[in-house]
């Protein structure tokens, strides 16, 4: 009886292992599909996948639970989700193709006609800059490379190991330096930090606790958990910290970066940006692409869910 449970788990774990690398292969062909195929066009199939799955895609629940913490349940309508999974949309197509947009050389002035607190980025001192997922953080981070010559951040070691190294290796090809999250050589903090010290600038996304050490915060009026790492270093180098943020403005592209956060211990320097992170996303809901569960009570709710999934089976 145990061999048997032993041989159906192993074709299961082999199962799991065919799907993951089978849907990388795919993931990494469409990913040169999408580059060749002219700009309308791409725009134009990722616009209606989005609309499809905004009327019955995985994650529309949660979509529409997280709007709701920033909009009011009054104003989560078909519509705001409809824009919402657009944007998402938007967002993966020009991930796809940003080679592509690296070579137009007016992407640089279409950001700079939106952004707001850019006179602040100084090429020749560090920077530690946080901000949310929300609209197409990817090419703010091409827009940086122009500015400052490069800069430091962190990605998650997605599986498989294949199309973590693409990511990674693609990012590189823009400019930016990509340290994992886990299974590096060093800690990416430490190799964060030496980067600061040396004058250079650091981008981190930081509303989503990755690896749940994060610090507890209030976050549109309900306690979540974020990252802490930011402000550590902002701690450690007195190097100064800015929350950006950005958007899509019609065809281009908007940013802004706030002036230095006041920091004097992790807890509140954590609590700051994520209240900078509020106003902004408030004010550009359907841009912050955010369909996992983020707060406590939704984990909560889903490892409840989870539980009794189990106990059922």
């Amino acid at each position: 009886m145990k061999s048997t449970s032993m041989k159906t788990n192993k074709r299961f774990q082999n199962l799991k292992k065919w799907k993951l690398h089978a849907s990388a292969a795919a993931y990494l062909a469409g990913w040169k599909v999408v580059r060749l195929l002219p700009e309308p066009v791409a725009h134009r199939l990722f616009s209606w996948a989005a609309v499809i799955a905004s009327r019955r895609g995985k994650g529309m629940d949660q979509l529409r639970r997280n709007l709701t913490r920033v909009v009011g349940a009054e104003n989560v309508d078909r519509a705001l989700v409809k824009r919402s999974m657009q944007s998402y949309a938007r967002y993966w197509c020009e991930a796809f193709r940003l080679s592509v947009i690296a070579r137009d050389p007016d992407v640089i002035h279409r950001v700079d006609a939106h952004a707001v607190g850019v006179e602040q980025v100084n090429p020749h001192s560090p920077m530690i800059i946080v901000l949310p997922h929300s609209g197409n953080w990817d090419l703010i981070g091409m827009y940086f490379v122009k500015k400052v010559g490069t800069f430091t951040t962190v990605a998650e070691r997605v599986k498989p190991e294949s199309l973590f190294r693409a990511f990674v290796d693609y990012r590189r090809s823009l400019g930016f330096e990509v340290l994992p999250l886990t299974g590096g050589e060093t800690s990416p903090y430490s190799m964060l930090l030496k980067r600061v010290r040396e004058g250079r600038t650091v981008c981190l996304l930081g509303e989503r606790d990755l690896t749940s050490n994060g610090v507890e915060v209030e976050f549109f009026g309900e306690t979540t958990r974020m990252p802490a790492g930011a402000v550590k270093l902002a701690l450690d180098s007195g190097a100064p910290l800015h929350v950006a943020h950005t958007w899509f403005e019609g065809n281009d592209w908007g940013l802004s970066l706030s002036e230095p956060v006041e920091i004097t211990d992790v807890k509140s320097g954590v609590q700051a940006i994520a209240q900078i992170m509020e106003k902004n996303i408030k004010a550009h809901p359907e841009d912050w692409h955010l369909l996992q569960p983020l707060w406590i009570s939704d984990l909560d709710r889903r490892r409840y869910q989870s539980g009794l999934q189990q106990k059922h089976d």
